[in-house]
């Protein structure tokens, strides 16, 4: 269980028939709930008429029968599950977003973090925009207005709007006749496409959101490309797609994805099996018993015991009411969040030698409670085993690690680090074996960003880290 969170996922679905829509988003979104309960939102469009219900909570809270059935009965609709980044919380942040223009409009949603948000948004500003939000969704529309009203589509507004973008991005735009998905040229976040039984053109995040509607996975959309759903059917646009730019997040195989997801033809379960056997290999040691923390390292901790031989065991039973985020009332209950999500089961580890298997180590204060739960169960040793290595760099590309300064792998060492999380021994996993761990049978070895791990990115990076223009720097300095 780590402390990371992802920014958000998308869905988008096309039909041509009326009518459905809004309640597929809404299963899809509720497949894609893990990459995103801050927010969620679900835009229809009914020819031409937008209807459009965005708020603040998990889609079960938010999406009420009587809500979902205001949204009316459409034939396209977008979706969006939302974490915020830091300082990025306010509703004003919630998506998809809605923009009218001169041409018409469109409703957008993203996932991803533009490297060059800093300077688009003062370029924009500096010409007159006014901003509501410092989501990099506002800042993609007005690009994306910008251009559409120099040609003639969308399409083509979308693929000279690329030119300006950098860094990372998978967005799904609908107009009042037509359904868009876009990757970026590194293909950091996952997209994919689908089509149900009745020939409605589907697009997620996830592969786990095409089955949550029924959808048959065609394929992963290639980084760079465009795909338009509308009434001529189908069709790519790859402008953008060029050989050896790919360089998709491999924290998706490790941590934010579903495990029965397929990204970019590999399976997230066997990515992590594969992990767990090369954590084995790297860092074995004698125990009694592996256990994985729910959710993203029971894989993996399958993976360790298949390979070392060690029994794997049910060493934690998660309250499956609390998700990724969980609300605390207040400073003085929350060193029981830990205790309250998980708690472990003392038949599997009382008097045991356990390795514990977990995603990541972030400042380590979860970590932390998580070993002092099986020592209090009455585990006789706990050696920690981590399917990725040490956290040591910020991210810039939509994960929420944008300062080392919290990060425990930057201020401790290794021997440190394992007295300070209590356990008696700590194996991360490799930087040479985490680039291992998607490959698809038969297939080569994508490059994989691990620019978190090793400082490598793969990109122009920001010269400062977050969301806040020159602009706002003076108004929160009281300057303006």
């Amino acid at each position: 269980m780590s402390e990371i969170r992802e920014e958000c996922g998308v869905f988008g679905i096309y039909s041509d028939k009326t009518g459905g829509v809004a309640a597929s988003t809404y299963y899809g979104l509720f497949a894609l709930q893990h990459r995103g309960q801050e927010s969620c939102g679900i835009v229809v469009c009914d020819d031409g008429v937008f209807r459009s219900h965005v708020d603040s909570g998990i889609v079960n809270d938010v999406f009420t029968t009587r809500v979902l059935e205001s949204l009316g009965e459409g034939s396209i609709a977008v979706g969006h599950v939302r974490y915020g980044m830091a300082g990025a919380s306010g509703k004003e942040n919630n998506q998809p977003m809605v923009i009218n223009h001169v041409k018409g409009r469109i409703a957008i949603a993203n996932n991803g973090n533009l490297t060059n948000y800093r300077k688009l948004k003062e370029e924009l500003e500096l010409g007159g925009a006014i901003f509501h939000s410092v989501s990099d969704c506002e800042v993609i529309s007005y690009i994306l207005t910008r251009e559409r009203l120099k040609c003639g589509s969308i399409e083509e507004a979308l693929n000279r709007a690329m030119d300006s973008l950098e860094g990372a991005y998978s967005l799904v735009i609908m107009s009042p006749t037509k359904l868009l998905a876009v990757r970026d040229v590194n293909g950091f976040k996952p997209l994919c496409v689908g089509k149900t039984d009745d020939g409605a053109f589907v697009v997620a995040s996830e592969s786990c959101a095409l089955d949550a509607v029924g959808a048959h996975f065609i394929r992963d959309v290639e980084p760079g490309e465009i795909i338009v759903a509308d009434k001529s059917g189908v069709r790519s646009i790859r402008d953008h797609c060029k050989e050896k730019t790919a360089s998709p997040c491999v924290f998706e195989y490790i941590y934010f994805a579903r495990p029965d997801s397929v990204i970019d033809k590999m399976s997230v379960h066997a990515a992590r099996i594969q992990a767990g056997r090369y954590l084995a290999k790297e860092h074995p040691v004698d125990a009694d018993v592996v256990v994985g923390v729910p959710d993203s390292g029971i894989d993996a901790a399958l993976g360790y015991s298949y390979e070392s031989g060690i029994t794997y065991g049910l060493g934690f039973i998660k309250n499956k009411y609390i998700g990724r985020t969980f609300i605390v009332p207040g400073q003085s209950v929350r060193e029981d969040k830990v205790r309250i999500k998980l708690n472990p089961v003392s038949e599997t580890v009382k008097g045991k030698r356990v390795v514990l298997v977990d995603d990541s180590i972030v400042r380590g204060t979860t970590s932390a409670r998580i070993v002092k739960l099986l020592r209090n169960a009455g585990a006789k040793e706990v050696h920690l085993r981590i399917t990725a290595p040490p956290f040591t760099h910020p991210c810039y590309y939509g994960t929420d690690i944008n300062s080392t300064k919290d990060l425990i792998a930057c201020n401790h060492t290794l021997e440190e680090i394992t007295k300070i999380l209590d356990v008696d021994s700590l194996g991360y996993l490799s930087i040479e074996s985490v680039k291992k761990i998607a490959v698809p049978e038969g297939g080569t070895d994508m490059v994989y960003c691990t620019a978190c791990f090793d400082g490598e990115y793969p990109t122009d990076i920001p010269e400062v880290a977050g969301k806040h223009t020159k602009y706002d720097r003076k108004i929160s300095e009281g300057k303006e």
